[in-house]
Order: C-alpha cells, then structure tokens, then sequence
C-alpha cells in the first residue's frame, strides 16, 4: 500500500515556484489549485486501484487459481480497507474545516 502525500515544504516550494515564473494573479490560484487537486485526485486513484486489486485477488481466489494464496488476498483486503479508511478520515476533516471557514464571522 502506497498512500503518501508530499511534504508541506515541497508543496510550499512547489506553489512559490509556479508564482515566481511571471504568472498573473488570476492563473496563480489556478495553478495551487490544480497542485493540491492533483494530490488529492492522485490519492483516490491509489485507493481505487488497491480495491480493485483486492476484488480481483479475492475473485481469483473463490475460482481456485492456484498462484493466487489465502494470504496475499487477506493483505490485499486489509490494505484496500486501510487506504479507504485513511481517505474517509481525509475527507472528514476537510469537511470539518470547510464547516468551520463557513461558520466563521466576517
């Protein structure tokens, strides 16, 4: 199971070197945007592919394909189920900070 997400500090290296390179202020939001878009849609694709690889270990399984073990199934399982879990508490937590920027004063 492969669900890493990058450093703050190569984030923030990243967002001041694409407002560096003479972008206006209307493509600079754009641009973070698409970085952290990127990341979060990179992370989704990782945990979708570790529950499609489960699926497929676990239907190989039930048909009696002799390379696939009991083992390496129940891994792949409970390495879907963690990524997945690590995705749902990412998701809560934004949508708790996003609930707390919405009830702020102005």
């Amino acid at each position: 199971m492969d669900v890493r997400f990058p450093s703050i500090a190569s984030a923030a290296a990243a967002a001041a070197a694409s407002a560096g390179t003479g972008t206006t202020g209307a493509a600079a939001p754009q641009a973070g945007r698409a970085g952290f878009a990127g990341v979060l849609q990179d992370a989704l694709q990782t945990v979708s592919t570790l529950q499609e690889d489960s699926a497929t270990l676990q239907r190989q399984f039930q048909l009696g394909v002799g390379q696939v073990s009991l083992e390496q199934t129940m891994v792949a399982m409970q390495s879907s189920q963690i990524a997945f879990q690590a995705a749902l508490t990412v998701r809560n937590r934004l949508v708790a900070a996003y609930t707390d920027i919405m009830n702020m004063p102005v």
